[in-house]
């Protein structure tokens, strides 16, 4: 099963996150089929950088996001369609 996830990348204390099509038994921060966008808590949500097109087409292929990555997409969607 494919699955849309955080992997974590950055300085210790600082993280800075991939957003990654991975497949569900891989490791966290191990292999990956696609980088989809980069997330950091650190900034607001319309300077993050996510391929919204490439989630949808992983999404229609049946990747299933988890739920941090689900609110994270939703909180950008909202922030594309204000804008």
């Amino acid at each position: 099963m494919l699955r849309i996830r955080l992997a974590r990348f950055g300085a210790k204390k600082r993280p800075h996150y991939h957003i990654v099509v991975a497949n569900a038994e891989a490791p966290r921060d191990g292999r990956f089929l696609e980088q989809v966008g980069t997330y950091n808590p650190q900034h607001p949500i319309e300077r993050q950088s996510i391929a919204l097109d490439r989630v949808d087409h992983w999404i229609s292929m049946g990747a299933q996001p988890t739920e941090r990555v689900r609110k994270i997409l939703s909180a950008y969607r909202n922030a594309k369609k204000a804008a």
